[in-house]
């Protein structure tokens, strides 16, 4: 991983993914704004460091000489856009690991440049969206006339920083489904549901997470909604946001919010890494037949995995290369529903299948 550059590799996302990279053996070089962070860590890691800022002119001439840049950096709506035009220029893949659908779908819609530029554009390499994605693929195997896709997240970890400013800033901006091959902005928890994680039917509300652009890219299924397993009390507290909109979108206000974050969170602890979990759970539905499949994916403390599958994606862009991972891409659409499962500590569970809802529970895979 000598040609990797990791930007933002400062922040707590960006310390997991660095420490993972170099424990396997690879020397990236890291990189950020802040120059004194990037020395420290540099040092500490024994690797290159690098100062820029993304809006500083000459950014192509920065990421020239990496043949992949993974940017760990958010807000991702702030940082994505310009290192992608400065990928395109220097000819180097982009990877993130960013879960803002509005991101997944600006680099959608690069696509077509990246694919004439020979650059493989590849967010959402971290738990955002690797399981949901290639559970959404696993699902669609399974029942491939499928017209839609409805997926649950369950987790118990704290936030990171970044994680939090990053729902700071979303805060009073709703939420957003896709129906008949188009998002369509809706309320927040606009719907709710019951979602069996495991335990038996546990409460849910929509969220706007990215799988409502990368799950039909993966798919084809134009029909997508995105669950999270909440109390039911908090349903009426998440919809009551919207009516703040007025003065969340103030920035004093967006503003004192983001600094109680930076005061009181870093991320979780290593008892917390080492031990949490959590669930994905996805359904898949043909409206023609009635025909279903669901399926469960149990994972490891979410910023764990995505540490691992973050370097996993990169070692295989690397890998590749020039061969065939040009333009805008998905997890699964890279490396396969699979990819998944090779991350450790994942497993997969097939609940429902199409042709037999009553046959015996499969074992799970590992």
């Amino acid at each position: 991983m000598d040609s990797l550059l990791i930007y933002g590799a400062y922040g707590y996302t960006g310390r997991l993914i660095a420490r993972e990279a170099v424990a396997r053996g690879g020397s990236p070089a890291i990189a950020g704004r802040d120059g004194r962070a990037v020395a420290r860590q540099a040092d500490e890691l024994g690797v290159e460091g690098r100062t820029f800022d993304l809006a500083a002119p000459g950014l192509d001439d920065q990421l020239r000489p990496f043949d992949a840049v993974l940017n760990c950096a958010g807000p991702f709506v702030d940082t994505a856009g310009p290192l992608v035009e400065a990928c395109l220029e220097a000819n180097t893949g982009y990877l993130d690991i960013t879960g803002e659908f509005s991101v997944f779908e600006s680099l959608r819609q690069r696509d077509g440049a990246a694919r004439e530029s020979g650059v493989p554009l590849l967010p959402g390499v971290g738990f955002d969206v690797v399981p949901s994605d290639c559970l959404a693929g696993f699902l669609h195997e399974q029942l491939p006339d499928a017209d839609r896709l409805a997926l649950g997240i369950k987790g118990s970890s704290d936030l990171s920083r970044g994680t939090a400013r990053t729902l700071v800033e979303q805060l009073g901006t709703g939420g957003v489904v896709r129906r008949n091959g188009r998002l369509v902005q809706v309320p927040t928890a606009f719907r709710t549901r019951e979602v069996d994680f495991g335990d038996g039917p546990e409460h849910a509300v929509t969220i706007p997470w990215g799988d409502v652009v990368t799950a039909s890219h993966t798919t084809g299924i134009e029909s997508i909604e995105v669950y999270v397993a909440t109390p039911s009390w908090a349903t009426s507290a998440l919809s009551a946001v919207d009516s703040l909109e007025w003065l969340l979108e103030r920035r004093p206000v967006k503003g004192l919010l983001k600094r109680v974050v930076d005061a009181r969170l870093d991320g979780p602890d290593g008892r917390q890494l080492a031990t949490g979990s959590a669930v994905v759970w996805g359904e898949v539905v043909d409206e023609d037949t009635g025909r279903r499949a669901c399926a469960r994916l149990r994972t490891p403390n979410p910023y764990a995995l995505t540490a691992e599958s973050a370097v996993t994606a990169a070692e295989r862009v690397l890998e590749a290369g020039d061969r065939g991972l040009a333009g805008f891409q998905t997890p699964a659409s890279a490396f396969g529903p699979e990819f998944a499962l090779e991350l450790r500590g994942t497993e997969r569970e097939l609940v429902t299948t199409p042709d037999a809802a009553d046959r015996p529970p499969v074992e799970p895979e590992h």
